[in-house]
C-alpha cells in the first residue's frame, strides 16, 4: 500500500520506557520463532486469527493473551484509531539481521506496517530503498515494503519493535498527511490519555473471488512500478483482456458457485498466455520480476485458495512458470 516514499515518521510518540515494562514483563513462552526462520529473530503473536498463538495473516483477526496483558499498547492502539490486522512484538537479536527482500504478495499489496521501536540501541540499522536509518524508541513509522528493505542489530541488547499491520482508517490517513506535508509537531500519548474506544479488528482480509475492479488497481500499481517498454505492453494487454473476460463472468455470477468453473478457466488461460508471451524476464524498479508480482497480488488471490482446493481439477490448475 502506497506510503509516497519508503519510510514516513508520523508526528506522534509514545512513552518507550512504559512499553519497554510491558515487553520485559511478558513471559518467555511468549516468543516464538519467525515463520522464515531466519536467526535471531523471534516474534509474539498481539492480534492473529482467533487470536492463536500463530503467524497466520488471513482470518477474523482478535487480540492474543499477551495483548490483552499490555494496557499501554492497547493504549497506542486506541490513539491510532484503525481496524487491526495481524500485529506482532519483533525481536532481532545482537548480531543478527533481516536480509534485503521485498514483500511482494497479497497481503503486502493491501496493508500498512506500522514500526514502533520499543526496545532499541544506535546500532539497529533500518535500510529502505538505500536509505539507511536509526528509529529512536517510542517513535512511531510507516514503511512501504514493496521497496527493498533490511535491518540489522550490531548492539549487545536485542532489539524489539511493535509491528502492527492495518489495512487503514480515515484518522490514520489524516495523521499520514500530516506527516507527509510536515503540518503538526509530535503529540506525545502518556500513558493512561488514550481516548476511550472499542478496539476494531479485521474479519474480511481476502476475497473469496476478486472483483475485476480490484483487479484493475492491482494492474495499475505493478505498471506503475515498471519502466514503460514493448515487454510491459505486452504484459498489459494479455492483462486487459483476462479482466474482460473476468468482468464478464462477474456480471453473470458474481461470487456464486456457477461462476467457479469459469473462473478457474480464465485464470488458465491468462497463465499460458503470460508464459508464452516471452516476458519472464522483465524487472519491476525494486529488482523483482514482473510476472511474480502479477501471480502474488493477482492471480494467486484472484479465488481464494480454500475455495480452489473445493473445485473439481483446480488444486492443479498451473500457476504462473518460468520457462526453461
Amino acid at each position: 500500500m502506497r506510503i509516497g516514499r519508503p519510510l514516513l515518521r508520523l508526528p506522534i510518540r509514545f512513552c518507550a520506557d512504559t512499553l519497554a515494562r510491558e515487553v520485559e514483563a511478558l513471559p518467555r513462552e511468549a516468543w516464538m520463532a519467525h515463520p522464515q526462520q531466519f536467526d535471531g529473530n523471534s516474534s509474539v503473536p498481539m492480534i492473529s486469527p482467533g487470536g492463536a498463538n500463530i503467524h497466520q495473516a488471513v482470518g477474523p483477526m482478535a487480540p492474543t493473551e499477551w495483548l490483552r496483558r499490555c494496557p499501554y499498547i492497547l493504549e497506542i492502539m486506541q490513539a491510532l484509531d484503525s481496524t487491526w490486522g495481524r500485529s506482532r512484538l519483533m525481536g532481532l537479536d545482537p548480531g543478527a539481521e533481516v536480509p534485503e527482500h521485498v514483500d511482494i504478495n497479497y497481503y503486502w499489496r493491501t496493508h500498512l506496517r506500522i514500526h514502533i521501536p520499543v526496545i532499541t540501541n544506535p546500532d539497529v540499522a533500518f535500510t529502505c530503498a538505500g536509505e539507511t536509518i536509526h528509529m529512536p524508541s517510542g517513535e512511531c513509522w510507516i514503511l512501504d515494503s514493496f521497496y527493498r528493505h533490511s535491518v540489522v542489530n550490531r548492539g549487545s541488547e536485542t532489539r524489539v519493535h511493535l509491528v502492527l499491520d492495518t489495512v487503514g482508517s480515515g484518522p490514520l490517513w489524516d495523521l499520514m498527511e500530516s506527516a507527509r506535508n510536515d503540518a503538526a509537531e509530535d503529540a506525545f500519548l502518556a500513558p493512561g490519555t488514550a481516548p476511550r474506544r472499542t478496539l476494531d479488528f479485521e474479519q474480511v482480509n481476502a476475497p473469496v473471488v476478486m472483483s475485476p475492479w480490484e483487479m484493475k488497481t492491482h494492474i495499475a500499481y505493478i505498471a506503475e512500478w515498471t519502466d514503460d517498454g514493448p515487454e510491459l505492453q505486452q504484459v498489459l494487454r494479455i492483462l486487459d483482456r483476462f479482466v474482460m473476460a473476468w468482468s464478464g463472468t462477474w456480471a453473470r455470477h458474481a461470487v456464486s458457485e456457477p461462476g467457479l468453473p469459469l473462473y478457474v478457466q480464465h485464470l488458465t488461460e491468462v497463465r499460458n498466455a503470460l508464459a508464452n508471451a516471452g516476458v519472464s524476464e522483465v524487472r519491476m524498479r525494486n529488482g523483482r520480476p514482473l510476472l511474480t508480482s502479477v501471480e502474488q497480488f493477482i492471480l494467486a488471490n484472484a479465488i481464494a485458495p480454500a475455495v480452489m482446493q473445493r473445485i473439481p481439477g483446480a488444486a492443479q490448475a498451473p500457476q504462473f512458470r518460468r520457462r526453461a
